[in-house]
């Protein structure tokens, strides 16, 4: 995280409350082993090695399901501006929970929802039950045996036009796109250069290659090149012959951080050291630059410039899966060596119906402003919200312009207290922690929406506000509140 600076105060009671959660957790395993039964603990037989890793059942156990009613909340409306969320209680702190019948009608912050074809125009629709009465549910089967048509067709060379590449494949899976990607890309005698907030699908897809890996300071462009360098210099452990390929890998939108690649640097270090760039796009694409293609239009940059072009269907188009635009050798290559086409069923046709007909919106090609006026109200949004959120005194670090906007909780007892008390007040949020972040990062992350109004954002900003008095998170505030007692 580039813009991240807690107070020494919040450092230590954060570390302290970490480690109140561990000792009270493990004094209740101790209690639990050798005085009462516990069905929430795994029972290792005798002479048996421990069948779950010890620290992420004890995780499970002790310290998430503790505040387990923040996540996975059901709703039963679509994912667009306001949600109907159902009402749950539990009686077993979390283990298990009763619904009440009743719904929670709520502002939704936290879904991937950016243009918001949660909400399709009816034509859209349309096409898609079309899509349905033709082609069925799923394909059941991969697309390269029965699992490819004509709208999965329509939808790579489209996709491949759109991003400004040759060609493009699509996979029905987002994470699966990154993590079955990789190993056609790179394999022993290579080195992949990864940001060190990068997804983890992109940690899991280059652990398969079996390439070396190599981590750079979140976007700071400076470790990135000496990273390169140390690498050219010594080569490959053990035999220092030069390295087969480099590949650097960044995202457009870090979706955990609301920050944007610094990608013009990338691309000139990249041709300075002669390397490959990966850009993941899931973020990005559909949801920043002037027509929606995403980081290389927001920053100025030539597709041409950047190898390989990675975005999903799940954010800004309404939709499942993801794609890989590249070279048409390259798709080749992907298409014949990747898993996920190969051996996973194909997208189903009505989603890759809908993100055909969502990228089409955009583009304009569907014969409507409906696209150029949601990625106005998008950015409209983005910035109002962003600079609300300052104004209010929260520590904000996403950068303007991008549509995912995090703010500061750090202490882990502050994450469900903020969560809770905003669904109270009827805006539903995302909170974010452990491992998902470092232990000192705890957040929240909104998402917003071309569906949102600015009244919308007003209520939002005011309900939030009353939630940060609360829970004594507006953390900029205090800084300059005590910036001027020195004074």
């Amino acid at each position: 995280m580039t813009n991240c600076n807690p107070s020494l105060f919040t450092i230590l009671t954060t570390y302290l409350n970490f480690l109140a959660l561990l000792i009270f957790g493990h004094v209740r395993d101790f209690w639990r082993t050798y005085f009462v039964a516990d069905s929430s603990s795994v029972v290792t037989p005798k002479g048996y090695a421990p069948l779950l890793k010890s620290f992420d059942d004890f995780y499970q156990r002790r310290m998430y399901t503790r505040i387990k009613d923040c996540w996975e909340r059901p709703i039963c409306s679509r994912p667009a501006a306001w949600i109907d969320i159902m009402e749950r209680v539990s009686t077993d702190f979390n283990k298990t929970f009763t619904f009440t019948k009743k719904t929670i009608h709520a502002l939704n912050l936290g879904s991937y929802n950016y243009l918001g074809f949660a909400l399709n125009p009816d034509h859209v629709t349309k096409e898609i039950f079309n899509s349905l009465d033709q082609y069925g549910i799923g394909t059941c089967s991969p697309a390269g045996e029965f699992g490819y048509t004509a709208v999965h067709r329509d939808l790579e060379k489209e996709v491949a036009q759109f991003v400004g590449k040759e060609d493009s494949v699509v996979f029905s899976m987002g994470y699966a796109t990154n993590s079955t990607t990789f190993p056609c890309l790179a394999g022993k005698g290579s080195l992949i250069i990864s940001d060190r907030l990068n997804h983890t699908s992109i940690v899991r897809g280059a652990r398969a290659t079996g390439a070396k890996i190599e981590v750079f300071k979140h976007n700071n462009m400076k470790h990135l090149e000496h990273v390169i360098r140390q690498a050219i210099v010594k080569g490959q452990p053990k035999t220092r012959r030069p390295w087969k390929k480099i590949i650097i890998v960044v995202e457009g939108i870090y979706s955990m951080e609301g920050e944007m690649v610094d990608l013009k640097t990338c691309v000139e270090l990249k041709k300075k050291y002669k390397c490959y760039l990966y850009v993941d796009e899931a973020h990005s694409i559909g949801a920043i630059g002037k027509s929606g293609k995403g980081i290389c239009e927001h920053t100025g940059v030539d597709p041409a410039d950047v190898d390989i072009l990675m975005g999903t269907f799940t954010k800004s188009f309404g939709s499942v899966g993801g794609y890989v635009a590249s070279s048409k050798a390259v798709i080749n290559h992907i298409r014949r060596t990747s898993f996920s086409p190969l051996y996973g069923s194909s997208m189903p046709v009505a989603c890759a119906c809908q993100a055909l007909n969502a990228l089409r919106v955009i583009t304009g090609e569907d014969g409507t402003n409906i696209g150029k006026e949601r990625l106005q109200a998008l950015a409209r949004n983005s910035e109002y919200f962003l600079n609300g959120l300052r104004k209010l005194g929260f520590e904000v670090i996403a950068d303007v312009g991008s549509p995912v906007i995090v703010v500061m909780l750090y202490n882990p007892g502050k994450m469900p207290g903020f969560s809770r008390e905003c669904l109270k007040r009827g805006v539903a949020v995302v909170v974010v922690g452990a491992p998902a972040t470092d232990i000192l990062e705890g957040r929240v992350r909104f998402c917003l929406s071309a569906n949102h109004t600015i009244e919308d954002l007003e209520l939002a900003l005011e309900k939030l506000s009353e939630v940060g008095d609360l829970t004594n998170t507006k953390y900029m505030k205090q800084k300059m509140l005590q910036g001027q007692d020195t004074h």
